[in-house]
């Protein structure tokens, strides 16, 4: 089992490095493309543009590899939505109605 677990990181890791390095290239790129012209400010290096994208790493927590994981509510609410009978339904519209706006099939509704 260790061994197994041992060949998915070995075939992972040339993956990961390869898309580091595209990333790093792709931010140096834009980055030397884009600032200079607009901002005026000095191009940057390779390991200057892997900074950048660490630092934005650090500060936004971006790069997450599971898309969606936060829309963990949207699945609740559909089962929440599935156990409502229809008079639930049109109460929980009206009320957001009432708090967003109209939407959905009542949109061509004049609002109060």
């Amino acid at each position: 089992m260790k061994r197994n677990r041992m060949l998915r990181v070995l075939k992972f890791v040339p993956f990961a490095i390869l898309l580091i390095a595209v990333l790093g290239f792709v931010v140096m790129g834009l980055w030397n493309w884009l600032t200079p012209t607009l901002f005026g400010w000095h191009p940057i290096s390779f390991w200057q543009a892997l900074g950048i994208l660490l630092l934005s790493k650090i500060l936004f927590g971006g790069f997450r590899g599971h898309a969606g994981r936060h829309m963990h509510w949207r699945a609740r609410m559909m089962e929440r939505w599935g156990h409502m009978t229809p008079e639930e339904r049109e109460k929980f519209r009206h009320a957001m109605r009432g708090r967003c706006g109209s939407f959905g099939e009542a949109a061509s509704e004049p609002k109060p």
